[in-house]
């Protein structure tokens, strides 16, 4: 039986942010997750289990967006409150493992508060997110703003895996579907409109800790702009990259030696 993660909030700066942690190590592995339509900290046990493998080097701590959300809210200001979440739980150094729309939170904290971040590790994550990119949010957002959990579900998750492991989702995102909240729908769509311009392009210059990025080659969320935000970064001091093919978006689930290849960059 998984061992119960509790979840747990800091208050800072009036604002509140969820997070949970678990391990035992004495450095610090910070999980920023990708958007998702209810919060990844509802399965914490879960999400325990699937980072244990880090959890005799680091302890290991996820973080939510903050409660208070109002529009715009960017992925700049994500960070900036980030930062201060991280603070106040008594977090001053950390790897950093940003996850899609975590990946630019990740990416920002780093330019802004590099004393913060020891490494870097980037999931399925893109710098610039251009007009052809937020055409696949523009749908997202229209599922959410009419209501439609169900379809909202199915259409992030279709574009998020691959083919086989949706249709083997489909039933489970059904019945998730039942429980989303219209506050959910709305943090969603708050989120997922400050993606709009990302860009953190020139800003990459100025990222000067150890980096690795990972994606996958068949990503229909950000395309080809995973493999260009590697490559802007390579040739820098302590950059690493691995491009995986046919894992999908959420190859950070799919590759089944994903989050072990992270492991060994670290050591």
């Amino acid at each position: 039986m998984a061992e119960r993660i509790p979840v747990q909030a800091v208050q800072v700066n009036g604002f509140t942010m969820e997070y949970c942690r678990f391990g035992s190590g004495e450095k610090n592995l910070v999980v920023l997750p990708g958007l998702s339509i209810q919060s990844v900290l509802a399965s914490a046990s879960a999400v325990a289990q699937a980072y244990r493998i880090f959890t005799e080097d680091y302890t290991v701590w996820m973080f939510d967006r903050r409660k208070e959300l109002t529009r715009p809210y960017t992925a700049a200001e994500a960070a900036r409150d980030t930062a201060l979440a991280l603070r106040a739980a008594g977090i001053d150094r950390a790897v950093l493992y940003g996850v899609s729309y975590g990946g630019m939170t990740a990416m920002e904290i780093a330019v802004r508060e590099p004393d913060l971040v020891e490494k870097l590790i980037l999931a399925s994550a893109c710098a610039d997110v251009g007009e052809d990119q937020f055409r696949i949010f523009e749908n997202w957002l229209r599922l959410a703003e009419a209501g439609d959990a169900g379809g909202l579900y199915l259409a992030f998750a279709e574009l998020l895996y691959p083919r086989e492991t949706y249709e083997k989702l489909r039933g489970l995102l059904g019945a998730m579907a039942e429980s989303v909240t219209e506050e959910e729908l709305e943090k969603f769509r708050i989120l997922a409109e400050g993606i709009r311009g990302f860009s953190a392009t020139e800003a990459l210059g100025r990222i000067h800790c150890p980096v690795l990025a990972l994606g996958d080659k068949q990503d229909r969320v950000f395309g080809a702009s995973v493999e260009e935000t590697a490559r802007r970064m390579s040739g820098k001091p302590g950059f690493d990259s691995y491009l995986y093919d046919g894992y999908g978006h959420a190859v950070y689930d799919t590759a089944p030696d994903f989050r072990e290849r992270a492991l060994r960059w670290l050591k």
